[in-house]
């Protein structure tokens, strides 16, 4: 969680230097040349072009998506803790759509999760709408929400070999061009002169992407869509401890309520549902209780002939 975290703090210490998309643009471009350097020295597995096609869209989705949300709102104002918490109802979004995608049924006291954590953002955000940000500013967190809910269904869905190194790699790359044409469209392409631009770039690079994404596809890879999600719900606390620590950033009485309430949320949207019950007089028998089929015995008179021949089976 600290490392998922840092990418919103890396976004307020940035925006704070710099506008969103050059931050960006620098961020993804450090990043697929360390990687790129690394796999040509090191590695040089081969990525086909199914792999490509697969992580290309994964990056538009899970970095490129999400991050210009996330980033930009910082820009605008939107204070690291809440846009974290926003972020943070992707396991309640995730709960809600794996039924109509991954076929999961939903129950309905998992859809009263969802309701009762979508007042808890609401009561959070509320306490924030008079700061300097702008009350659409807020959506940005939410659409960048979405995006990575998107682009996670899309890797259970589209599921790829590829080790996580190079998965990294195509989705940086992707994001670089994305970002990169973003940037001379504005005419945003070169760094600030700030000598505290770089250390903000360091920390981008190796906290929030080699360490956050990395180990957020590393454990979607090995556990659920819900599990992981219910696992990015630790982001908004730590997100909203770390910046009241590095930038005093108010913790208001009713963030740490829709936090309560958004917590009391989780455990009813990701509730398993019950199996159904087994008609009457019907035994349900798992795999350990079946027994192995038995071999038809052999008749009297096939028993006799074979004794008769000394035991040996006709040719």
């Amino acid at each position: 969680m600290l490392m998922w975290s840092s990418g919103f703090l890396g976004a307020t210490m940035g925006t704070e230097l710099t506008g969103s998309t050059t931050l960006l643009f620098w961020r993804f471009l450090v990043v697929t040349g360390l990687l790129g350097a690394w796999w040509l020295l090191l590695r040089r597995t081969r990525i086909t072009r199914r792999d490509l096609g697969i992580h290309a869209v994964l990056g538009l989705l899970s970095q490129a998506g999400y991050l210009s949300g996330v980033v930009f709102a910082a820009e605008l104002g939107v204070p690291a803790g809440t846009s974290a918490l926003i972020a943070a109802l992707q396991p309640l979004v995730a709960a809600a759509l794996a039924g109509p995608l991954l076929g999961q049924h939903t129950a309905p006291r998992q859809w009263v999760g969802l309701a009762i954590g979508l007042g808890g953002v609401a009561l959070v955000v509320s306490g924030d709408l008079g700061g300097s940000a702008a009350v659409l500013a807020y959506t940005l967190p939410l659409l960048a929400m979405l995006s990575l809910v998107a682009g996670t269904f899309a890797e259970r869905r589209l599921p790829s070999a590829l080790p996580i190194g190079e998965s990294l790699l195509v989705q940086s790359a992707v994001s670089t061009v994305v970002f990169g044409v973003l940037a001379a469209g504005t005419g945003s392409t070169a760094p600030p002169t700030s000598p505290e631009f770089w250390p903000v770039i360091a920390w981008l690079v190796v906290f929030s992407t080699f360490g956050g994404y990395g180990f957020y596809w590393l454990n979607v890879r090995r556990g659920s869509v819900g599990r992981v999600s219910t696992l990015l719900y630790l982001t908004p606390p730590t997100t909203m401890v770390a910046a009241w620590l590095m930038f005093g950033e108010p913790v208001r009485a009713a963030g740490l309520a829709g936090l309560l309430i958004c917590f009391a949320a989780v455990p009813l949207a990701l509730a398993p549902t019950p199996r159904a019950a087994a008609p009457p007089g019907v035994t349900v028998r798992s795999r350990c209780d079946r027994r192995p089929p038995r071999r038809p015995a052999r008749s009297r008179r096939r028993r006799r002939e074979l004794a008769a021949d000394g035991g040996r089976k006709p040719s």
